[in-house]
């Protein structure tokens, strides 16, 4: 399989995506692999496959590499005497900013470019956490309670603590704080607002119990991948959640069940149906008191979440194979050929 992996992006997360774009290098081996490298400038590179190495990036030897322009089915390296096309399915693996804000989707569907990733109207809703409780109460999935504050006008928090305090358009746990009391409220709010203009506070859940289940649709069906509950303590921070994302060995499936996997499947595919398809997805659920909630969606999950499936290679092919295609409105002026016959010009 054809498979060119797009990352980087001008984002918080731009480490991350070049770090989950190493590990699908090695996960996916045995593909006909092609990488494309957005930096923090908007210029594309095209990146050799035998450099796809950390410090390639940090010590800015990417920039030697050639320069990538999109063009309609594809990416087009020029040269002096002529131009490579660069065709196949496009990985959308820009983490936060660009990636799953709708940048790049508008970008691959305005030049008729096939690509797995969450479209616009799905990153639209998955980008920012006041958008994510909006679409899960409009589809009957619950959440935790929220509150959101803005930067420019002052509103005083109504729930208790402790709370949590996170920016409104921002992944990785980057900019959260967990709050236990007043005193700490301004130092958080300061924190976040620095990543983002509206940041949303939640309570605290003591004991609450966490899952992750990713999946995807293909052929009209949904597939699932295993259901993971991650150990941690109070949160993953960045740190973690960093070192989490370069993970490519199998996890360990939840002790938990049926009846609750049965639970977290229905609310994950009233979340994704008629509005992801052609993603692979993570959503991320709270399990309190027997109640399943929505906590996030992950649209582009660190290394597509390829930890959690059994066969993920797979997953892409199946995947690839069931992209949807948004048809082009053809122009055939008619309008203005009827009005010129009209007016007899």
């Amino acid at each position: 399989m054809k498979l060119t992996i797009l990352f980087g992006g001008a984002s918080f997360e731009h480490e991350i995506s070049i770090v989950s774009a190493i590990t699908l290098k090695e996960k996916l081996h045995d593909f006909d692999l092609s990488f494309v490298f957005c930096d923090s400038e908007h210029i594309f590179y095209s990146i050799d496959k035998k450099k796809m190495k950390a410090n390639t990036f940090s010590k800015g030897e990417y920039k030697k590499m050639p320069q990538l322009h999109l063009a309609q089915g594809g990416f087009t390296q020029k040269s002096m005497f002529s131009s490579m096309h660069h065709t196949g399915t496009v990985l959308n693996l820009i983490h936060g900013a660009d990636g799953e804000d709708g940048t790049i989707a508008s970008l691959l569907d305005f030049f008729s470019i096939k690509y797995i990733g969450p479209r616009i109207d799905a990153s639209v809703f998955s980008f920012d956490k006041r958008y994510t409780k909006y679409l899960a109460n409009a589809v009957g999935v619950k959440s935790v309670k929220y509150e959101v504050l803005y930067a420019d006008r002052h509103t005083d928090i109504k729930m208790p603590f402790p709370i949590i305090v996170k920016p409104s358009r921002l992944g990785s746990s980057i900019g959260v704080s967990i709050v236990k009391e007043e005193s700490e409220l301004d130092y958080a709010l300061d924190t976040a607002f620095e990543f983002d203009k509206s940041v949303i506070v939640e309570p605290f859940l003591e004991g609450v119990k966490e899952y992750n289940l990713a999946g995807y649709k293909a052929n009209g069906e949904m597939f699932y991948s295993i259901v993971e509950e991650p150990q941690k303590e109070e949160f993953l921070n960045f740190e973690k959640k960093y070192m989490d994302f370069s993970r490519s060995e199998q996890v360990l499936k939840a002790d938990i069940s049926e009846e609750l996997i049965a639970k977290l499947q229905a609310s994950f595919e009233k979340i994704y149906d008629g509005l992801f398809e052609g993603a692979l997805i993570r959503c991320d659920f709270f399990v309190v008191d027997g109640d399943v909630l929505l906590n996030e969606i992950n649209p582009i999950p660190g290394s597509m979440a390829n930890y959690l499936f059994e066969d993920f290679k797979q997953a892409i092919e199946d995947l690839s194979e069931s992209l949807p295609h948004s048809k082009r409105v053809k122009s055939t002026y008619e309008y203005i050929h009827s009005i010129s016959a009209a007016k007899g010009k």
